[in-house]
């Protein structure tokens, strides 16, 4: 099945995962952690990687972006490869559409590039106007004063972007520039529009340093004045993701696995998120050997980088019973960064003081014991922010868990001592970058991370008896936050 073919194939109000019931259609040993991971194969990894990597290189935009021609083919080439496995799994594309945008930014002061970046769902603009202090963060409409005829300047942190953006425009700013608080370029998505309190205003973003200097030369009493152009372009556009739940297993216990499978505009996004992408299809399609006491879902969730729109789009997709029917959610996103470290999110939050449903600090453990017995190797808990695509399931009240191997953070001393490397240099160097291809992956990270991804698997499809027991999933509140390029999911990562 491909896109082209899709339309006659589902529509969007006829998803609801069908859970099949049929028995798995031969007689297959039961799923042993040891046998499946003794299946995986860096060279399938590899290979599988230099596909999505291709789709990317064969087509002008040289990326796997949402809805784009590298991305419909990765689509295709999932649906095809699990179809392909003789009924072992119920496959399934489930369209949606979204708001693409894409453009460029540049803002000048006194003749000075101060390195802007554009904020996605920005509108287009051109202004040459005074730069006005915002007080605080921007987040309250108390924070601005009559700012007609000139150009916000706001500091990140607190709330979303997009927030700040209308309060500008509402405020009378004819554009906006939000400075980093944290020694780093910054980018990032507004958010789909629209939103109650305004219409945005042109947006971009700067570094720390750039937006400290501004600021600085304001409180000294200079007038700043600021040539800001934007251009942007937006389109809807439909992309899918794709969901293959196993034939046989107890369909009123499911563990899903996710990962999603669309590149940033810079590059291929191979370790982001090809690694994800091919990690849990290869452990998809070794599992095809044995059966299972429960059912896995497998689920490719489109435009991560636009801010988890697949997923969320998804877990909305579900009835209440149905999300009452998964016990767990383990995500992949980033397992095969050059300068790795071996990340595994917080489920309890006795790391970073957010914690998952229950059963999430369950699921941290189980990799913990992991990699510490199993594969001999040394672990540190990641945050559990939601950052990433387990996000919507946490926000359900269903259990998650993961791995991540680094994106732009930095490794420490101390992860240089546990897993090599590096210290004082980004878990990915080419973190949305044109360099995140093939060349750039770790494959020691990338076999460890897919084995121990088989090792949940085939632990939980054999039982889930080390979770609590079922509860009803009750739908928790994320804080406030601000969409951030710079973190997981991916482009446009949810950071305060």
């Amino acid at each position: 099945m491909h896109l082209s073919s899709v339309a006659s194939f589902l529509t969007l109000s006829s998803f609801a995962f069908a859970i099949p019931t049929s028995p798995q259609p031969r007689a297959l040993p039961p799923v042993q952690s040891n046998l499946l991971r003794r299946v995986l194969l860096r060279s399938n990894l590899l290979a599988k990687s230099q596909t999505l990597e291709d789709f990317a290189y064969t087509t002008p935009e040289r990326n796997r972006v949402f809805g784009s021609p590298g991305h419909n083919a990765t689509v295709n080439y999932l649906y095809d490869q699990v179809a392909a496995l003789g009924g072992y799994y119920n496959v399934q594309l489930q369209p949606f559409v979204e708001l693409y945008t894409s453009g460029s930014a540049s803002v000048n002061v006194a003749g000075a590039d101060q390195g802007a970046s554009l904020f996605t769902y920005s509108p287009s603009g051109t202004f040459s106007e005074p730069l006005a202090t915002v007080a605080n963060f921007g987040c309250d409409p108390a924070d601005y004063t009559d700012l007609a005829g000139q150009i916000a300047l706001i500091s990140r942190g607190s709330c979303e972007f997009g927030l700040k953006s209308a309060l500008a425009g509402a405020a009378g700013a004819d554009a906006a520039i939000i400075y980093n608080n944290i020694d780093e370029d910054l980018a990032g998505t507004l958010g789909a529009p629209p939103r109650p309190e305004g219409a945005y205003v042109p947006t971009v973003g700067i570094s720390l340093a750039a937006g400290t200097a501004l600021k600085d030369s304001i409180a000294g009493g200079a007038t700043v004045t600021a040539d800001i152009n934007v251009v942007s372009v937006m389109e809807n556009r439909t992309t899918y993701n794709v969901i293959a739940q196993t034939s046989g297993g107890d369909p009123n216990n499911v563990l899903v696995v996710t990962a999603h499978t669309d590149s940033v505009e810079e590059g291929p996004g191979i370790n982001d998120n090809g690694s994800g992408t091919v990690g849990i299809l290869e452990v998809a399609i070794q599992l095809a050997k044995y059966s299972v006491n429960n059912a896995i879902r497998f689920v490719w969730v489109s435009a991560e980088e636009f801010g988890l729109l697949g997923s969320e789009f998804y877990v909305a997709s579900l009835s209440d019973a149905e999300k009452a029917k998964i016990r767990l959610n383990l995500n992949f996103d980033m397992i095969a960064s050059p300068n790795y470290k071996y990340g595994i999110y917080d489920g309890d939050g006795s790391s970073f003081g957010v914690s998952g449903a229950p059963g999430s600090a369950e699921a941290e453990k189980l990799f913990q014991d992991y990699f510490a017995n199993d594969a001999g190797l040394k672990s540190v808990p990641d945050s559990f922010d939601g950052r990433s695509d387990y996000a919507p399931f946490q926000d359900a009240g269903i259990a998650a868990g993961g791995l991540f191997t680094g994106a732009e953070g930095i490794k420490t001393e101390e992860e240089q001592a546990l897993f090599g490397g590096q210290a004082g240099v980004a878990y990915d160097v080419n973190y949305h970058a044109e360099g995140d291809n093939v060349k750039n992956l770790n494959m020691d990270a990338f076999i460890q991370n897919a084995k121990a991804i088989a090792h949940a698997v085939a632990t939980y499809g054999g039982s889930f008896a080390s979770l609590p027991p079922k509860t009803v999933p009750r739908a928790v509140k994320r804080a406030a936050k601000d969409l951030t390029r710079g973190g997981r999911f991916d482009k446009y990562h949810l950071t305060l």
